[in-house]
């Protein structure tokens, strides 16, 4: 024998009428999938585009890092000028090669002050300068210039005492 079933044991007509909640009013009743999808919506659309442009910050910083990395390791290690000229030349085409960096603006000091720059026994600090522009702004009334993100990098490396010795 079958348990009962309230929907059957009811007086209903028959198995295929099935009656709502008489608890409910009409308010009650209604469409939880559908205020799940426009909440869903609402909270998820903002969520990617954060995601989305936190990437991109996150990959443009990574790239100024390593390029000031890099560029401070590859210029304080040349032989020369000429050497010097060429490694950061190299290492800046790769870097912006691997990360993606578009415009880079490149200075390079060195401490103490009154030296040249390179120069042997010197510190040379090498600052990388980029900026990420957000996803998805359109080119409208200048947004596209006001909707970006400066990213700054600093290195600084030693320059070996025989620099420029050949």
């Amino acid at each position: 024998m079958r348990p009962p079933n309230r929907w059957t044991d009811d007086g209903c007509a028959g198995a295929g009428d099935i009656r709502a909640d008489p608890g409910l009013d009409d308010a009650e009743r209604g469409s939880a999938a559908l205020e799940f999808i426009v909440v869903g919506l609402l909270m998820l659309v903002p969520l990617v585009y954060l995601i989305v442009a936190l990437g991109l910050v996150q990959e443009q910083s990574l790239g100024a890092e390593a390029g000031a990395r890099h560029l401070a390791r590859a210029v304080s290690t040349a032989t020369g000028v000429e050497d010097a000229r060429d490694r950061a030349d190299r290492v800046l085409a790769a870097v912006k090669d691997e990360y993606g960096l578009d415009d880079v603006d490149l200075a390079l000091t060195c401490t103490p002050a009154g030296v040249a720059c390179p120069s042997a026994g010197a510190t040379l600090v090498v600052t990388v300068r980029t900026t990420v522009a957000l996803p998805l702004v359109p080119p409208v009334l200048g947004l596209e210039r006001i909707a970006v993100v400066p990213v700054e990098a600093i290195a600084a490396h030693r320059v070996s005492r025989f620099w420029g010795g050949e």
